[in-house]
């Protein structure tokens, strides 16, 4: 499945395409903030990254600097009108840039996509199909190895989203709503509790189930988090084998 960093604020226009072009491709958004940035190019290593220039003037110079030094090797798509597109125009002069005029409609961008990746519309829509099929969940964890490792595990059996906080892990529920969610425990500013509180808090999402991953094997640990009435809850660094048994043993349970 080819994967696809979405650059953007989260408004109503990144929304939408994310949910269009997620029905072919795995999608991750990503805010414009450069560190943020930095660190999901490493955990997602996208084949094609995807700007939305709208308020552009907020969205750093470096990362299209970054996109055009370090990561010459992927292709980018922006989307913003002629004026939106001024501050960045340097680089387009190369063929690793192009950008879309707004308005544009979906098929547009799909379009577009295939033929920067160099894949035909047909490949994308057998992929439609198979991700169609997938559960979707969504993978909450501030270590960059921790998150690679547990997408390399799954991404077999699921449609994996990844976050890299509890802030970004609401941002990512907000467009895409997982079937489950993987949350480490021990996160800093927001922890595991307090994004599980925060998904509780809005009746939409309180039944999505949610399964721990704790680094801390000791008994006031392990009752604090059984206190939060989990679905479930594994110690890192989780097995293969088991943690795809018991997901599987939760999704059994939920679709009796």
């Amino acid at each position: 499945m080819k994967k696809i960093l979405l650059i953007g604020k989260l408004n109503d226009v990144v929304k939408e395409t994310t949910k269009f072009l997620s029905q072919y491709f795995h999608v991750q958004i990503c805010s414009e903030n450069t560190d943020v940035f930095e660190g999901m190019m490493k955990i997602v290593n996208p084949d094609l990254v995807l700007i939305s220039l709208i308020g552009s003037y907020a969205i750093d110079t470096s990362i299209f600097f970054q996109l055009s030094s370090q990561y010459t090797h992927i292709p980018v798509l922006t989307i913003g009108t002629k004026e939106e597109s001024h501050t960045f125009f340097n680089y387009y002069e190369g063929s690793q840039f192009e950008n879309l005029i707004r308005p544009v409609e979906h098929t547009q961008i799909f379009n577009a996509v295939c033929k920067k990746l160099g894949i035909n519309e047909t490949e994308a829509e057998e992929e439609k199909v198979n991700i169609s099929k997938k559960k979707h969940i969504l993978v909450v964890d501030d270590n960059g190895t921790q998150l690679r490792t547990i997408k390399a595990m799954l991404e077999e059996f699921y449609d994996i989203s990844l976050a890299i906080s509890g802030a970004q892990a609401m941002t990512s529920i907000g467009k895409k709503r997982p079937d489950l969610i993987l949350l480490d425990y021990e996160m800093p500013v927001c922890d595991g509790k307090m994004t599980l509180e925060m998904i509780r808090a809005d009746e939409d999402l309180q039944s999505i189930p949610v399964v721990f991953l704790t680094s801390i094997n000791d008994r006031a640990t392990i009752e604090a988090v059984l206190k939060l009435k989990p679905a479930g809850y594994f110690l890192k660094p989780p097995v293969k084998d088991r943690l795809l048994a018991e997901l599987g043993n939760i999704f059994n349970s939920i679709d009796l």
